[in-house]
């Protein structure tokens, strides 16, 4: 009986780190790119992560060697989840409120149906899950209905808007590539890689871009690396691990439907984002719509990989 309740216990303080940490990075993401060029951010948060977490996992006796094979997927997953998903999201914070950015990277699961369904051909869009992916866009619409109809449009915004567009796409086919590649290292290791990976790529961006002269080095920058590193990328990724682990992973999957209530909150909370009618009701059909989408792709499938299930992770996280 004590140790059910243990476990319990740490069932509440894991889900309590993915649904608050993750939420979180789209706030400490808008807090870094007002004073230093996305990819410089992407630079630092993932150089700094990805190596330590190999070093980690190396301590911890789990195998880090790749093959070349290994290498070059690693390499291309990472590009499309974190040089292109998460620096995409970070670029179109500059332009977009947090809340909005995360409700629509919300309906990446959306677009990871879509691909399957439509471009690989690997699974039946189901009737439920075309009902999901109508919603999906009717939450959209809602979102962005007051824009649609204002009698000026802001142009950044619309670039943020299409920023978004691309990373949530360039995400989606990450994690599609994520379930499909089969790897010879375990998947702590194999993100850890990626991290890595997307660090390099990121920091040679940042180079060639001339964004590390750009760069405005403060303390709230420094805190919100900092945060990305350990909330978003060790803390709220090991939590995550450890619950694809000990819990149904359609429990774990709930993480997508909190984290963006979570980053709209904390939008209006501590950037005096506004919240309107509009938000709330795409807010509301928009994780309906990914919640009936996820529903179908567990009535079609009698198990998911839990690579695939990963590949979900952090498209701010």
């Amino acid at each position: 009986m004590v140790k059910e309740k243990h476990h319990q216990l740490r069932v509440s303080v894991a889900f309590a780190l993915v649904y608050v940490l993750w939420g979180a990075t789209y706030l400490a993401m808008r807090v870094a790119v007002e004073h230093i060029p996305p990819y410089v951010m992407g630079a630092a948060r993932y150089v700094i992560a990805g190596p330590l977490m190999l070093a980690y996992c190396a301590l911890a006796g789990r195998k880090i060697a790749i093959t070349r094979q290994d290498a070059m997927r690693l390499l291309a997953i990472g590009i499309l989840l974190l040089s292109i998903g998460n620096m995409g999201v970070a670029s179109a914070e500059q332009y977009v409120p947090t809340g909005m950015a995360a409700l629509i990277v919300a309906c990446v699961p959306i677009w990871v149906a879509i691909i399957d369904a439509w471009v690989f051909k690997t699974r039946r869009l189901s009737l439920l899950g075309i009902t999901g992916l109508a919603l999906g866009v009717a939450g959209l619409l809602a979102l962005l209905w007051p824009r649609i109809v204002g009698t000026h449009l802001d142009r950044l915004e619309i670039l943020g808007f299409c920023i978004l567009m691309i990373a949530s796409a360039s995400w989606s086919l990450g994690s599609v590539f994520s379930g499909r590649w089969r790897l010879s290292v375990d998947v702590l290791t194999a993100s850890a890689w990626e991290m890595t990976f997307a660090g390099i790529i990121n920091t040679l961006v940042a180079l060639l871009t001339g964004g590390f002269h750009k760069a405005t080095w403060n303390s709230h920058v420094l805190l919100a690396i900092l945060y990305l590193v350990i909330g978003g990328s060790w803390l709220g990724f090991t939590a995550y691990i450890w619950l694809l682990e000990h819990v149904p992973t359609p429990k774990v999957a709930t993480y997508a439907y909190v984290n963006p209530v979570v980053a709209v909150y904390l939008g209006w909370l501590f950037l005096n984002e506004r919240v309107d009618a509009f938000m709330l009701v795409g807010t509301v059909i928009i994780i309906s719509a990914v919640a009936l989408v996820n529903l179908s792709k567990l009535r079609t499938l009698k198990s998911i990989p839990a690579e695939q299930e990963l590949s979900a992770v952090e498209p701010a996280g």
